[in-house]
């Protein structure tokens, strides 16, 4: 056997090796619950208190509940406090745990000295961070610029570390005694790739995905599971409340799905049609995703969701008085 083959056949088994790991990989996201069980007591053996940012509406609403159905007290923090105390009133009427208010808006400086003191006595277990300032497309004018840099960085960014710093002392002090503690951070599918009209966002989520998986490699042997989860499609105010389909999840099914992938590694989609979508995503070579007519039909695309968005909030506040 000469050199030549002795190579390719090397080549081939390579080849036929990886993509056999990565079918593997990805049949254990098709069974979760076989790959990734959870005992019935999972969440509420991190701590009596899981703190859930972003938590008045859409996932981080979602997030609030579905942890309070797992038996957690809740502490919900957001920037409107009608609509918390809202939250509040349901999540205790429908589960009977105790619902904690922290009114603050993350876009502002110099608020997290008293979040620290608000949750310092708390036996908190689980932080569930969904912080998030609607995409724009940077703008020419340097002061409208320098204000979307500044709430994008501020919530995005500074707030979700300064938060992960908070509640990891809260977490490290019980991990003694109890070797457990989880931090889940929202970040979003298009931080796959560069992604116009999306670039300081996509940008920011970068940062909240790689931040994640360093936390997680530096403290996974204290027993605190540490994870960043990127959805692509979801129906909230914020993508302009789209139908609900195979790719399009509702807030509750979402976050049903990515409750299954806690223990699946520092970074998950959430489901596996997200997963799928990451897949493709990254594969479509960036000439098509970046050419003048898919940028501008993106564009028209996002207005129309964010204009749908704000009349349907309009309309569910004047039916519901809080929403």
């Amino acid at each position: 056997m000469d050199f030549m083959e002795l190579f390719f056949i090397s080549l081939g088994t390579g080849v036929v090796v990886y993509y056999g790991v990565r079918l593997l990989l990805f049949s254990r996201m098709l069974f979760p619950k076989l790959w990734f069980p959870l005992p019935k007591t999972f969440f509420t053996s991190m701590g009596e208190w899981a703190v859930v940012t972003g938590s008045s509406e859409g996932i981080g609403r979602a997030f609030a509940f579905a942890l309070a159905q797992r038996g957690m007290n809740i502490v919900v923090m957001s920037r409107t406090k009608a609509k918390l105390d809202q939250v509040a009133k349901e999540i205790g009427e429908a589960t009977g745990q105790r619902v904690k208010v922290i009114v603050t808006d993350f876009t502002k400086e110099n608020i997290f000295s008293e979040i620290e003191e608000q949750l310092k006595d708390l036996n908190i277990g689980v932080l569930g961070e969904l912080l998030f300032v609607p995409p724009y497309k940077i703008q020419f004018q340097k002061k409208m610029a320098c204000c979307t840099i500044t709430k994008v960085i501020n919530c995005n960014v500074k707030t979700m570390a300064k938060c992960c710093l908070i509640i990891y002392i809260c977490l490290y002090v019980y991990c003694i005694y109890r070797g457990k503690g989880m931090i889940l951070n929202v970040s979003s599918g298009i931080a796959s790739i560069p992604f116009p009209l999306y670039t300081l966002y996509a940008a920011s989520k970068v940062f909240v995905e790689r931040f994640s998986q360093g936390l997680q490699a530096e403290y996974k042997d204290k027993g605190i599971i540490i994870q960043s989860v990127a959805p692509f499609g979801v129906s909230t105010r914020l993508a302009g409340f789209q139908k609900t389909n195979m790719i399009t999840f509702s807030p509750e099914d979402f976050v049903k799905y990515s409750l299954q992938y806690v223990s699946a590694g520092d970074k998950t989609n959430g489901s596996i049609c997200h997963t799928v979508l990451g897949w493709l995503l990254q594969t479509i070579p960036l000439k098509i995703l970046y050419a003048e007519p898919m940028m501008q039909g993106s564009q028209d695309y996002v207005k129309r969701k964010l204009i749908v968005g704000a009349k349907l909030t309009s309309t569910k506040s004047c039916v519901c008085g809080h929403f």
